[in-house]
């Protein structure tokens, strides 16, 4: 009887399931051609053996993340649906990743030995944040938000609508017709109304991104707006919007750290998906800033992304590719750290399913225009946004992530 030969596929499938705890939901395809795992399963190419390399030396997330920014792995149709499948056996067991012994170690590694795997680390992939410095220290913040937020004013201007409104929209309508700008203009005016502005009115927008609450509140309730950002694109942008607008007597726009805000009291502080960026020891210090720049009886509306009790937060992707040094707390931790600084949380909304169909859209932009994404930022970059939104709105839909806004007053004396 001629002897069956195994193709890579095959002697992968079972380290796989060793390193999963379970059967592969996924089916693997190998660059030998070779096929193993469910017949009518989303399937996962293993284009080069540099992704085994990647996995020896980086076992778990990042590793397994990286081979998909390089293409080095890849996964047929949609990334969604493939992540979903994927993630399965993780969820079935509470998040917890199998612990790997020696023999299931050295077995790993005979087996990469054998299919030519075997060699030194490969060099990461050169959209890496790299950050220098002592965590939250004002030099590493600011590379850290120009990392993410100085890709250019094109890519964001491409991937979102003309609010340029880089947060959570608040879906009111089912409507097909319903668009992710008219979503961003109902959250921008749920906040202007939970802040209760009015003409006249001094608001402190802290990261203000583009600009979207700035320039609408400015626009819409004629209130005086700062508007504070450590990135220059967007610094640039906001301030061109207000001139193209007629709002420059109303908005003033300053490209700062927001631990270098100084003088004011304002009416209200809103702070828009910002406080993920502050760090868990700084948080005291920040909310600490949100209750002084206030008047007695003024109002703060902290959008924040928050994680679940259990669940990781970010992830070791985004926090190395999209934000890096980020943190987030769950819900009510954020409570306590408002209310420890002196301000009475008066309601708390969450918006996690908003931010499921927001994510989508953008993921949908971006396949749309996948093209000229490229042509932007090239085609590793372009993957890291791929493999960021598909992820992203997995971990909203999946509740590990959510969105939450807080309302909260700085109370007057003795009332």
């Amino acid at each position: 009887m001629p002897s069956v030969t195994r193709g890579a596929a095959q002697r992968l499938l079972p380290l796989v399931e060793k390193a999963l705890g379970g059967p592969l939901p996924l089916r693997l395809r190998t660059w030998d051609g070779s096929e193993a795992g469910p017949p009518d399963a989303p399937v996962v190419v293993v284009r080069r053996r540099r992704a085994l390399r990647r996995l020896l030396w980086q076992p778990g997330e990042l590793g397994l993340a990286e081979a998909y920014l390089t293409g080095d792995l890849d996964i047929e149709g949609d990334l969604t649906d493939g992540l979903r499948t994927m993630w399965q056996p993780a969820r079935d067991r509470g998040l917890q990743a199998p612990r790997l012994g020696i023999t299931d170690r050295a077995r790993a590694a005979a087996t990469a030995l054998a299919l030519g795997a075997i060699g030194p680390p490969p060099p990461a992939p050169a959209s890496r944040a790299r950050l220098r410095g002592e965590l939250h220290s004002r030099r590493r913040d600011r590379a850290a938000i120009s990392h993410h937020y100085d890709l250019s004013n094109d890519f964001y201007a491409l991937l979102l609508d003309e609010t340029m409104a880089y947060s959570c929209a608040v879906w009111t309508s089912d409507d097909p017709a319903c668009t992710v700008a008219d979503a961003q203009r109902d959250k921008l005016g749920l906040i202007c109304r939970k802040l209760a502005l009015g003409p006249g009115d001094r608001l402190l927008d802290i990261g203000c991104g583009w600009g979207s609450l700035t320039l609408y509140a400015a626009e819409r309730y004629k209130v005086e707006v700062t508007a504070v950002t450590l990135a220059r694109e967007q610094a640039d942008h906001v301030r061109e919007q207000a001139r193209n607008r007629g709002l420059e007597d109303l908005v003033d726009v300053q490209c700062r750290d927001y631990r270098d805000i100084e003088g004011g009291v304002y009416d209200a502080v809103a702070t828009v998906e910002m406080g993920e960026h502050v760090g868990d020891a700084e948080y005291p210090a920040f909310a600490a800033l949100l209750y002084r720049a206030l008047r007695p009886r003024g109002r703060a509306l902290i959008q924040q992304m928050s994680r679940g009790r259990q669940a990781p937060g970010g992830g070791a992707f985004i926090e190395t590719y999209i934000a890096p040094d980020m943190h987030m707390c769950p819900m009510g931790d954020t409570i306590g750290l408002l209310e420890g600084a002196g301000l009475e949380v008066r309601t708390v909304e969450s918006l996690r399913e908003h931010y499921v169909r927001t994510v989508r859209a953008w993921h949908d932009t971006l396949e749309e225009h996948w093209h000229e994404f490229v042509a932007l930022v090239g085609e590793e970059t372009a993957r890291v946004w791929r493999l960021y939104l598909a992820g992203g709105g997995l971990a909203f839909e999946e509740r590990r992530m959510g969105v939450d806004q807080f309302l909260a007053v700085r109370p007057d004396e003795g009332r």
